[in-house]
């Protein structure tokens, strides 16, 4: 029987998001061994060992001149308006020299009480210059709405520039449009922060674990200087929904979560 080629597009689109970035090993491996080997019995260790680290190392090939300008333009930026100027007139990130039209930097309300943090923009964004206003956009927009969180959100990305062919942003693409970022989050002043897709919560919360294991719990964000901090929810990316529509549900749940957090009547004094 013929394999449909979009269901398989579909299922790499799934192991993708999830984390998994590895589909054989270099060399070939004795399974039924390593099994046996497995069962037998070892010495016990005088001391127990410490616990694999779910933090991300720093990203790699980040170009310390170019973060510096970054800082000192968003450090600049009064508002939200020259924060954008300042994206737009920024040379340091290697995106904006690979096809990109235009830079995407943000829309919503201005002093939101929700930021959205998605990936990066697509092919839509980049003609209209503005973030989720292809399908997956709209998509998200219909969930907003009915959280009721429609004028309540500030919706931005991990990066401004198309990466190539809609790739994931990498690392050192991501740690150079990061002090924007964290203006905005200073400008806009949100309560919390709804990082959209694994590669926007990794980045945000400097995690390794997929998003299927991120999304639904709460993480502090911290910014750079450790100045601020705010409570960030991960959920699943609408563009990933759109290929897995079961999933729809637990990005639902993720925000029913989100909402009553943050309409949860203040502690009285």
């Amino acid at each position: 029987m013929p394999v449909d080629p979009r269901a398989l597009e579909s299922l790499l689109a799934f192991w993708a998001d999830a984390g998994v970035d590895v589909a054989l090993a270099d060399a070939p491996q004795d399974r039924m061994a390593a099994g046996l080997e497995a069962l037998k019995p070892k010495p016990v260790a005088r001391t127990a060992a410490a616990p694999p680290s779910k933090v991300a190392p720093p990203a790699d090939g980040v170009d310390a001149a170019a973060a510096q300008t970054a800082r000192a333009l968003a450090a600049a930026a009064g508002d939200l308006t020259a924060l954008a100027e300042a994206i737009a007139g920024f040379d340091g990130c290697p995106l904006k020299f690979q096809g990109a039209k235009q830079a995407v930097f943000a829309r919503g309300a201005p002093n939101a009480e929700v930021m959205v943090i998605g990936e990066g923009p697509g092919g839509d964004e980049d003609a209209q210059g503005a973030p989720f206003v292809g399908r997956a956009g709209k998509l998200l927009d219909k969930m907003l709405a009915a959280a009721g969180l429609t004028d309540r959100v500030f919706i931005t990305n991990t990066v401004f520039w198309r990466p190539p062919g809609n790739r994931t942003p990498t690392p050192a693409e991501q740690a150079a449009c990061t002090p924007f970022v964290e203006r905005a989050i200073t400008l806009v002043a949100p309560k919390v922060l709804l990082l959209a897709g694994g590669a926007s919560a990794k980045h945000m919360l400097n995690r390794t674990e997929g998003i299927l294991s991120l999304h639904g719990r709460w993480f502090e964000w911290r910014a750079s200087d450790g100045g601020l901090e705010l409570p960030a929810l991960p959920t699943l990316h609408p563009a990933f929904l759109l290929r897995q529509p079961a999933a729809k549900k637990r990005a639902w749940e993720d925000l029913l979560t989100l909402t009553e957090r943050l309409d949860r009547p203040p502690r009285p004094t």
